[in-house]
């Protein structure tokens, strides 16, 4: 995008003593000008979601405790064996039974909460489990989320991008007074912003073409002042 860019050069001036703060930034001047330029830079970044949570839930009655639960722990087994085929560790996932009393049986309902970083093999595990196992297993819609290292990753690229088109600005500024931008004096990040559209990863309003969720968007601004100084022409080049 476009960024808009505030403005500040201060070219040769007269010799003074003393201490100016020029829009938070400290200048001495003993017996030299100031020459240097700043610049805001504004940048904005987005990214879709990097995680799902996929639930599969199974639920059983028998006549006794033992067999309620070995006939959930069977199904556990062959949901634990296609998910660890489809590339997902037993750290990314959790399980949760209960066992209740049903007039003269027993019922067990048992969740299993899968965490994909890959949606194609989350799309080939729930077509594995609903062919292979029948309706005692449900699996539910997925859960669409970003994690913190992508959020981390993202708030990091609209703060880089937004000095890079400082930078970018403050070069053509460079050129049009004759100068040429020197070191970089000071980075300061003024304003940030953060937002992600939760209506899609909750599945809200899609139009009719969109029958699928849709992965949920997050978006980083960033806004940073940027000081640079203008090379001294009374050096002679090497």
């Amino acid at each position: 995008m476009n960024a808009p860019v505030r403005i500040f050069a201060a070219l040769p001036a007269a010799e003074t003593d003393g201490k100016d703060k020029q829009q938070g930034l400290e200048v001495t001047c003993l017996n030299k000008p100031v020459r240097e330029v700043q610049v805001t830079g504004v940048a904005e970044v987005s990214c879709p979601a990097d995680r799902a949570w996929l639930l599969v839930s199974v639920t059983s009655t028998k006549d006794s405790i033992n067999e309620v639960t070995n006939s959930i722990s069977r199904r556990l087994e062959y949901i634990f064996q296609t998910i660890r085929q489809h590339g997902v560790s037993e750290e990314h996932r959790t399980v949760r039974r209960t066992l209740r009393r049903h007039a003269e049986a027993y019922a067990m309902d048992a969740e299993i909460l899968v965490t994909f970083s890959e949606f194609k093999k989350m799309e080939q595990t729930c077509c594995v489990l609903l062919e292979k196992l029948d309706k005692s297993v449900q699996v539910g819609t997925p859960r669409f989320f970003h994690s913190a290292a992508c959020l981390s990753e993202l708030r990091l690229r609209a703060s880089v991008s937004a000095v890079e088109n400082a930078q970018q600005k403050a070069s053509k500024i460079a050129q049009l007074l004759g100068e040429s931008l020197g070191a970089t004096l000071l980075v300061r990040e003024e304003e940030t912003k953060e937002w992600r559209n939760e209506e899609e990863a909750t599945g809200g309003e899609r139009s009719s073409t969109h029958l699928l969720p849709l992965l949920p968007t997050a978006t980083a601004t960033s806004q940073v002042s940027v000081s640079f100084s203008f090379r001294d022409k009374s050096r002679k080049k090497l």
